[in-house]
């Protein structure tokens, strides 16, 4: 029994990690190292550094809101823990 609590936690934390990791390659990475490169491309008018600096990164953590959810329930069912 230990062993499968601790495996749902080990999968847990690398979710959490992994959709960590990409919200802050969104909001760091494109929204503020990259925004003079990606600012040659236009997104609905506006420079695409500008637009995931301001817009990107909210819609990439709402986004990812889900993922967690969906990822989460699946993760609860395959180790019986659901409520």
């Amino acid at each position: 029994m230990k062993t499968n609590l601790q495996e749902y936690w080990q999968q847990n934390l690398r979710l959490m990690v992994i959709l960590l990791a990409v919200w802050a390659l969104v909001s760091y990475v494109f929204g503020i190292a990259l925004v003079n490169q990606l600012n040659a491309f236009h997104l609905g008018g506006f420079p695409l550094g500008f637009w995931f600096a301001q817009q990107g990164s909210i819609f990439t953590f709402v986004i990812l809101i889900f993922v967690y959810v969906a990822r989460m329930r699946k993760l609860d069912k395959k180790f019986e823990v659901e409520e």
